[in-house]
């Protein structure tokens, strides 16, 4: 019995996306970069230590978050649609204690 592999997701990055990276030191890009192909692209419905669905969704529409880095220092929002096998990455931030930051601006809810 051959068991079929499923297709991976594709990951599409929202505009936004690219102002948030700029506002994290690049020494941390790779990492992010790495860790979001690493966890979204086979199971990024599938709730983990790191990896949860939001109780309500955030301001850019996104009902999951990736937490990664040291500390969980960053946090990667996004959707899934499992019918396009598509994950929309709307927003990478960055942590601070309880705040947190899109593109150097704190975020309020």
């Amino acid at each position: 019995m051959v068991m079929a592999t499923k297709q991976p997701f594709t990951l599409v990055y929202a505009d936004e996306v690219k102002l948030h990276i700029r506002a994290i030191e690049p020494k941390y890009h790779s990492m992010i970069q790495s860790e979001i192909e690493t966890q979204l692209l086979h199971e990024p419905d599938v709730e983990t230590r790191n990896r949860k669905p939001l109780k309500r969704p955030i301001a850019f529409g996104a009902n999951w978050e990736l937490r990664l880095g040291l500390d969980n220092r960053f946090g990667v929002f996004y959707q899934v649609n499992t019918e396009s096998r598509e994950v929309r990455v709307l927003a990478v931030g960055v942590k601070d204690r309880n705040l947190l930051y899109f593109g150097g601006e704190e975020f309020e809810e």
